[in-house]
């Protein structure tokens, strides 16, 4: 079954995205206005991104010491993109949005993450953006966000450092006073920066002509002292070329400097980067440090960055996503049309019958089914997690306190899960090439490579399950934990009465919700957090599969009429119970007795 009639399942008869329209925001929409949209993307995702898929990986970002050097392909699918308007397709009407759902929005994005994962970064620009409307002041988002959501600039994300990595306690760039009246520049208090950041994707490139990088520093005193840990950072807006507080650009370039480029496995086409702030290389009104503007209130980076980092996590769940799909289409494909081996019978194997395809062997069919129950699964968990973005945009008070809740607990899983077993959907995907999927003469090994990145950006699986177990279960006394539990609970009360596989989904659902609340109380029985944290990806782990078994058991209950399609959900379901819930229980053993063989064990005995 195609991406598109996937999608449209999703939308339209499990999500009931046509009933957003009811509301204000979304009146002048339909399912009519909602098509054109999906048609729009996946013409341009076709004709723009997916032949040169491959060429964004072999051609790799090269810098010549002015300039980072892009395929054309990638110019001519940035502006085809930006012109389709979808920078800012859930933005106002005044702004030049479409004021579209964000369900719809996700949905659309997919199809380009399924043509060429890494040909863009849009998803940064957006981001940026929208944190700058979130948390910046009115100037900063009529001169920055207002130009990134045209295209006529990009964003980026600026965390990391080389020293510090993920630690964001440990960043050590710091951000000092600009000088007399730096407090009272239009574009926000204004300050020099100086420090480096690692792992800054879209750090520099020309497909935009200008750049808004939001970096995270600490500012420093009379006496250049910074307060330590995450209480001392702050968030500032610095552009590579200086504008002015009518969004033109000055001609002067800001002392940011591209130090080089990181070259890695996958994500080929999407530069990234190390940059230095403030080294003097490009000084600016006669003195080094880079031109930064402050976003919100000193003391409070990291409380605006969140806004970005979880949008950008639920950005890498969804490119997991569709690298699974993209694979699982292929190997699809590859099985139904590759003749190999005969059906062993009784009377063994006939040497003289033609040969069967393999799509035909049982376990070329369990790899298939694996990719499918994985790859549509996360889909539904996206666009589940994007449907409460809406939710919490324009529902009621009580609503939207419920998806806020919500979303902060299935966050870590929609970034993790995919990243996880999408991976693992890409292997399979190899296999059932056999040999061949192991060269690059099919596209399923570039797909593994490009998915092995989504372990690791935008917090790491073990950041991800030390914030799940650690921080959103517990939260507001466990309501969010309380709240996925009802909403489980009222599908699996929907599907009892049905019998057969149904009945037995939800029994088994049911036993799963009941073993996590149970590992959730045990690993924090003993109030030790080193102790809680031990296994806390076991428990992610678990907890995923828990939420995706939710998730199929969804999609089951919206697929009994008849038909291949139908058929094929239903088959996925029923796999993901029989042969991946079950896992569960090893994951949650571990939990349970707060297992410290990992932790306790000393450095020298590996």
């Amino acid at each position: 079954m195609a991406l598109r009639d996937t999608v449209d399942f999703l939308l339209y008869d499990w999500l009931k995205v046509e009933q957003l329209n009811q509301r204000e925001r979304f009146a002048d929409h339909s399912r009519e206005t909602f098509n054109a949209v999906l048609d729009t993307c996946e013409r341009i995702a076709r004709e723009k991104y997916a032949p040169h898929n491959r060429t964004v990986d072999i051609e790799e970002p090269q810098f010549d010491g002015e300039r980072v050097i892009l395929p054309q392909a990638t110019h001519d699918a940035h502006a085809a993109y930006a012109a389709s308007g979808m920078l800012s397709a859930a933005q106002d009407y005044d702004i030049g949005g479409m004021q579209l759902p964000y369900t719809v929005e996700s949905a659309a994005n997919a199809f380009f993450a399924c043509a060429s994962v890494s040909i863009g970064a849009n998803m940064l620009t957006v981001g940026n953006a929208n944190l700058l409307m979130a948390h910046g002041n009115d100037v900063q988002k009529q001169v920055f966000a207002h130009k990134e959501f045209a295209g006529e600039w990009a964003g980026t994300m600026c965390l990391s450092e080389p020293q510090a990595g993920s630690s964001l306690s440990d960043i050590a760039t710091k951000a000092t006073p600009d000088g007399e009246g730096f407090d009272a520049d239009p574009l926000g208090q204004r300050y020099r920066l100086k420090g480096n950041k690692m792992w800054i994707s879209t750090g520099d490139h020309e497909l935009t002509n200008n750049i808004v990088h939001l970096v995270l520093a600490k500012i420093a005193d009379d006496k250049g002292q910074t307060i330590a840990g995450v209480k001392g950072i702050s968030l500032f807006v610095v552009p590579k070329k200086l504008v002015t507080p009518q969004g033109e650009l000055t001609g002067e370039r800001n002392d940011v400097a591209l130090a080089g480029l990181n070259h890695k496995c996958g994500w080929r086409g999407t530069v990234n980067t190390l940059l230095n702030f403030g080294e003097g290389k490009y000084p600016v009104r006669g003195a080094s440090g880079a031109i930064g503007y402050l976003v919100g209130q000193p003391g409070e980076g990291l409380r605006c960055m969140f806004h970005m980092m979880n949008e950008a996590r639920i950005g890498v769940g969804m490119a997991a996503t569709m690298l699974g799909l993209a694979g699982y289409y292929a190997s699809l494909d590859y099985a139904k049309n590759r003749p190999q081996g005969r059906p062993m019978t009784a009377a063994g194997k006939d040497a003289t019958s033609p040969q069967t395809r393999i799509i035909e062997h049982a376990d070329v069919k369990r790899m298939l089914l694996a990719q499918k129950a994985y790859g549509e699964g996360a889909l539904a968990l996206e666009l589940y997690c994007a449907r409460l973005v809406d939710e919490q945009r324009t529902g009621s008070k009580e609503s939207v306190n419920e998806a806020r809740l919500l979303l902060e607990v299935l966050t870590p899983i929609a970034k993790s899960w995919p990243s996880e077993w999408c991976l693992e959907a890409n292997s399979l995907a190899i296999q059932v090439h056999g040999g061949y999927g192991y060269t690059r003469d099919y596209p399923v090994e570039q797909y593994w490579r490009d998915n092995r990145l989504n372990m690791i950006h935008e917090g790491t699986h073990g950041i991800q399950g030390m914030d799940l177990l650690g921080r959103k279960v517990l939260m507001e006394n466990g309501m969010g934990l309380q709240l996925l539990a009802q909403r489980i609970n009222a599908t699996i009360e929907q599907a009892l009465p049905l019998g057969h596989d149904f009945a037995m989904h939800a029994n088994a659902l049911a036993q799963a919700l009941q073993s996590v609340g149970r590992a959730t109380k045990m690993a924090w029985s003993t109030g030790e957090p080193r102790e809680a944290l031990a296994n806390a990806v076991p428990y992610m782990q678990a907890f995923g599969h828990t939420v995706l078994a939710w998730m199929w058991l969804e999609l089951a209950l919206a697929s009994q009429a008849d038909g291949d399609a139908h058929v094929g959900r239903r088959a996925a379901a029923r796999y993901f119970f029989h042969y991946e819930l079950p896992k569960i229980d090893a994951w949650l053993n571990v939990v349970q007795a707060r297992d410290m063989t990992c932790a306790d064990l000393p450095e020298n005995s590996f």
